[in-house]
């Protein structure tokens, strides 16, 4: 008997993503989103607060003088997680150097919430 005269019950294979393994791949998507959508205006303060940081660090050259031009930024830029007296202010050598540390929650759902610990200086480390 020849291999062509043989009932050969194949399975089609079928090939590409269920409609279950679709839904599954939308709802992780859309829960991605949701989470970005709330990082991100705390990563944008956060790049607010380092240039701000940064700017008060070149222009004072006083605790004083920092924490002021800080202040200042602060107004301007909307910034709400931290403000003047947050700062650590420290002079290495003959440069004043600014340092912040703040915790942002974010809550996500019920009981919930995504940590985020920000930690920056003017000197960039």
């Amino acid at each position: 008997m020849s291999h062509w005269g043989m009932k050969h019950s194949h399975r089609s294979t079928q090939r590409g993503i269920s409609f279950l393994g679709l839904l599954v791949l939308g709802v992780v998507l859309a829960l991605l989103v949701i989470v970005g959508a709330r990082v991100v205006p705390t990563v944008t303060e956060y790049m607010s607060i380092q240039k701000a940081a940064k700017k008060a660090a070149a222009d004072g050259d006083t605790v004083a003088a920092v924490r002021t031009s800080f202040g200042r930024s602060t107004e301007v830029d909307y910034i709400s997680s931290i403000n003047a007296n947050d700062l650590e202010v420290t002079k290495e050598g003959d440069k004043v150097v600014v340092r912040f540390a703040y915790d942002k929650e974010i809550p996500l759902f019920g009981p919930a919430y995504l940590l985020i610990k920000y930690r920056g200086s003017s000197s960039g480390n």
